[in-house]
């Protein structure tokens, strides 16, 4: 329940009192003199009840004490320890003397109620104060992901195995308490009787006993008792049961996004210089404040590219702005998200990114081929045509038959090797994307976007150096978006300070030459 009078207001003698106290050029004096945090206020209060439950904690001191806590690097438990000693912690989020601190966990609380997609609304929030202080441009965007280690143990698969399958006892305990003691007793039965054999043994002897305690407690639900049960129990159980299909099917060994911890069943093995379990951190920068403009948090093996346009549209929805230009890693030389991002009926943008080269060869490449008009058939450099086609991701692959290329003169110019017997030809759909951004590489605009792009190489740096982000705090993709989106909240409440007091905020022209990026008459499609 949300009744605005149970709050306590910071008395004016108690303000000056800190003020006093507090050096006038302290980080969180001059935070509170750029930042209307008053904003924020709307969409925090549409997570409350307005008439029912007990009175809450002002919710923008919730939301202080959250950013506090980021800032110093200081856990639940230690930023309202420090908040009842810390006059500046007090000054900054508003609390008189008289206001009795809440208990650490309601930090917890506050977060779950909050939500990852309340707090992307008030990470846009702050973007939109940023903007009427001329901060932000639109004249070109950053790109980059960066990983985060999920907060678990890897377990070995054997003891992934008998977790899942105490997970699912514990979950159906309160429907079956006398089926579930028997089958604890056969788990320590199986254990004991196969100590001494090897691995794989003891695995394929786990695997059957967990699909024997799956078979039988996936018939709970369908019981009385457990339409009865409370709603919590219910959940349990259902979660319990995904995860033991979840990993009994991972026991195929063609099996793709394989899990790899019960206590956090979102967290996957990733690559990002080396092996990681975890999740990819995914952001996009303004070049010019280097502000962060968009944020989202992806399991570790998801492909990023795939997701490249969403970060420009995440901004763009909740501005109603018209990004010029953006600036990724080779991550994002790919067709399909080329031409996502310059479609002029779509997000129409300037890509620039490394180009990879083309692979040399000796023979004649696809684009001497010619496709009729129509789509069906194909020419070669020596007039043979053929109707034979395959579609494959990438387009049609046209394929020549073996008594075509073998009577032709201009053979050795075609095949690549003396033994092939024919030639296929793939005609990439995305051909002319990839020809835009290669032709890019060489122009002075090029230059200069790349130039500015280890900006944001900087920015990852501070999230996870200043911030701790490369470590999970928490368990969950829910909870880890959480965290991700409150620290890249941070991040630009200290740039925004800078750049504000700093008196920079009207040094943020594009520079001379190329950046003015539509100027250059240049086009990704």
């Amino acid at each position: 329940m949300l009744k605005p009078q149970e709050r306590v207001p910071l008395a004016e003698e108690e303000r000056q009192f800190y003020s006093q106290l507090v050096p006038p050029d302290h980080f969180l004096l001059r935070l509170l003199e750029v930042i209307d945090f008053e904003r924020f206020r709307n969409e925090l209060e549409t997570c409350y009840c307005p008439d029912d439950g007990r009175p809450p904690v002002d919710p923008v001191c919730m939301l202080k004490l959250e950013i506090l806590a980021r800032h110093y690097n200081l856990s639940d438990r230690q930023v309202i320890a420090q908040t009842q000693v810390n006059v500046a912690f007090r000054l900054f989020a508003g609390l008189s003397v008289r206001t009795p601190l809440p208990h650490h966990t309601s930090l917890t609380y506050f977060r779950e109620r909050v939500g990852a997609a309340r707090l992307q609304e008030i990470f846009q929030t702050l973007l939109s104060q940023a903007r009427e202080l001329g901060l932000v441009r639109d004249r070109l965007r950053l790109k980059d992901a960066t990983h985060i280690i999920a907060n678990i143990a890897i377990p070995s698969t054997l003891q992934l195995v008998a977790q899942t399958r105490e997970r699912l006892l514990t979950a159906v305990r309160p429907f079956a308490p006398a089926r579930v003691e028997q089958e604890q007793q056969h788990a320590a039965a199986l254990a004991q009787a196969s100590a001494d054999l090897a691995d794989q043994e003891r695995l394929v002897r786990r695997v059957a006993h967990l699909r024997t305690v799956l078979a039988w407690a996936e018939q709970v639900p369908q019981q009385e008792a457990f339409r009865q049960a409370p709603l919590a129990q219910q959940e349990s159980l259902r979660q319990a049961l995904r995860l033991a299909h979840k990993v009994l099917a991972d026991q195929d060994p063609d099996a793709k996004d394989k899990l790899v911890s019960v206590q956090d069943p979102d967290a996957r093995v990733g690559k990002h210089g080396d092996y990681y379990e975890g999740y990819l951190l995914d952001l996009a920068m303004d070049a010019d404040s280097e502000l962060i403009t968009a944020v989202a948090v992806l399991p570790a093996n998801v492909d990023e590219g795939a997701h490249g346009a969403d970060l420009i549209r995440q901004e763009e929805q909740a501005h109603g702005n018209d990004v010029q230009a953006v600036s990724m890693d080779s991550v994002g030389f790919r067709g399909d998200l080329l031409r996502e991002l310059t479609d002029p009926q779509g997000l129409n943008m300037e890509v620039f990114v490394p180009p990879r080269a083309e692979p040399a060869s000796a023979v004649f490449k696809p684009e001497q081929f010619t496709v009729s008009a129509d789509g069906t058939t194909m020419t070669c450099p020596a007039g043979q045509t053929t109707q034979w086609q395959v579609e494959v991701k990438q387009g049609p692959r046209f394929i020549f038959s073996e008594g075509v290329c073998a009577e032709c003169p201009l053979r050795q110019q075609c095949l690549a090797k003396p033994t092939a017997k024919r030639r296929s030809v793939l005609k990439n759909r995305y051909e002319a994307e990839y020809r835009a951004s290669r032709a890019k590489a060489p122009t002075p605009a090029y230059a200069e976007v790349r130039r500015r792009h280890p900006a944001i190489e900087r920015k990852f740096s501070e999230l996870v150096r200043r911030h701790q982000l490369r470590q999970a705090r928490y368990r969950g993709q829910p909870k880890v978006d959480r965290q991700s989106i409150l620290t890249a909240l941070v991040v630009n409440l200290k740039r925004m300070v800078h750049l504000v007091k700093g008196g920079l905020s009207q040094a943020l022209a594009p520079p001379p030459t190329a950046v003015t990026v539509r100027a250059v008459g240049l086009t990704g499609g």
